[in-house]
């Protein structure tokens, strides 16, 4: 309980005024206020000026209860009228924890911040729901693949902590800050590397620490880094950004929604079953987080020895089943050869410097990316890539079941 002065002058507010309050208080976490998210069940108001607040949490042992105790009695009892404000406590159900957080993350999209990403530029996440599936080859490769046809790619290395791109490019070099026209702070300068016809804009922690550093950053420092590296970097003339996230469901998929709301993702995963169920999850996070997913990559895909005899040493069918299961197109299925683990050593992404079948296998999904999933924005058209019905529709995949 928390005691206000007295009052006998003035009358006690409304209750819709104190819900006009209430709608000030922002859950710091979720990142919207209160009455929004639907965390204020009801309000009492007495005659004497005492306020009851009821506010459900979305678990009894939030650790923002204080903060969030502060700002109510705070704000509410700054009325004249208020001569004390209670809170009762409660704890939402997994239906309505579900709808809070839907709320919350649709708030995140429509609030995005602004970043050096040009509206035209289509923007792929390459995910998966565990490590050691191959997600930074397929990155570096399908990122290469889209350069050599002639297009400016951008590779955002935003596995922060477990970075693989630099070596995967064969890219050493340290990033520099320089004033830029137009900014009034400097910008960090990508790293840059023509590719064919086209052109690699590279980003990543690699280039600002040395590769045995470890970095034992967590949660929000791992959200600002992403965040850093969209806003404060000088990305210019983009036709695609790829962005190699790191394994799992975790913060910085989170971030990313809020901070690029137009991104598409592609689920990487590898033949077994058992593998297919893990990156379910980050297909399911991707829906909840209103972003699309538009394919899936299987990668480690059967092995074919000098004999022309094939070996599904991985299992047989992931790739498939994931792509059934959350109604996805499968754009292809890379198989195991040593071409892609010389290419991945010597820093020469596989998909530009080989003609073997993973080599095809890049190169087709590229083509397909560039024809059916994300085919370049021309500047009359930039309006239209993030109109309302684009929202409309990944609310409408999300909650079509």
């Amino acid at each position: 309980n928390h005691r206000m002065a007295e009052s006998t002058t003035v009358a006690p507010p409304t209750r819709d005024e104190v819900m006009s309050v209430l709608g000030t208080v922002i859950d710091p976490e979720l990142g919207a206020d209160i009455v929004t998210l639907g965390m204020v069940p009801g309000v009492s108001v007495g005659g004497d000026g005492v306020v009851d607040v009821g506010i459900k949490l979305t678990i009894g042992g939030c650790p923002l209860r204080a903060d969030i105790k502060r700002e109510v009695q705070e704000r509410v009892g700054l009325h004249p009228g208020v001569t004390e404000v209670t809170i009762t406590w409660g704890e939402m159900n997994a239906e309505e924890r579900s709808e809070v957080m839907s709320k919350a993350r649709w708030n995140a999209r429509d609030q995005a911040p602004d970043t050096e990403i040009p509206a035209s530029c289509h923007v792929l996440a390459i995910a998966s729901g565990k490590g050691g599936v191959g997600k930074s080859a397929v990155t570096v490769n399908l990122a290469a693949a889209l350069a050599h046809a002639g297009h400016t790619v951008g590779v955002l290395d935003a596995d922060i902590w477990g970075f693989s791109v630099p070596r995967l490019l064969g890219i050493g070099a340290r990033m520099e800050a320089e004033a830029v026209e137009g900014s009034d702070k400097p910008k960090i300068i990508p790293n840059e590397l023509p590719v064919g016809d086209g052109l690699l804009k590279v980003v990543s922690t690699g280039f600002l620490v040395d590769e045995s550093t470890a970095l034992m950053w967590r949660g929000l420092m791992l959200t600002k880094a992403v965040e850093q590296f969209l806003a404060d970097v000088a990305w210019g003339e983009l036709d695609y950004l790829l962005i190699d996230m790191p394994p799992g469901t975790g913060d910085v998929q989170m971030g990313l929604a809020r901070l690029l709301p137009r991104t598409s993702m592609v689920i990487v995963t590898t033949p077994a079953l058992a593998a297919q169920k893990v990156a379910q999850r980050a297909a399911d996070m991707a829906r909840r987080s209103f972003l699309p997913v538009v394919g899936v990559i299987e990668n480690m895909s059967a092995f074919t020895c000098d004999h022309g005899d094939t070996y599904a040493l991985f299992g047989a069918g992931g790739g498939r089943a994931l792509a059934n299961e959350i109604d996805a197109p499968l754009l292809g299925e890379v198989p195991l050869e040593t071409a892609v683990a010389a290419g991945n050593d010597a820093g020469t992404p596989v998909s530009i410097e080989h003609d073997g079948a993973a080599a095809e296998v890049f190169r087709s999904i590229a083509d397909r990316i560039v024809v059916e999933i994300a085919p370049p924005t021309a500047p009359d058209e930039i309006d239209m890539a993030g109109c309302s019905a684009r929202m409309l529709d990944a609310v409408a995949a999300a909650f079509d079941d």
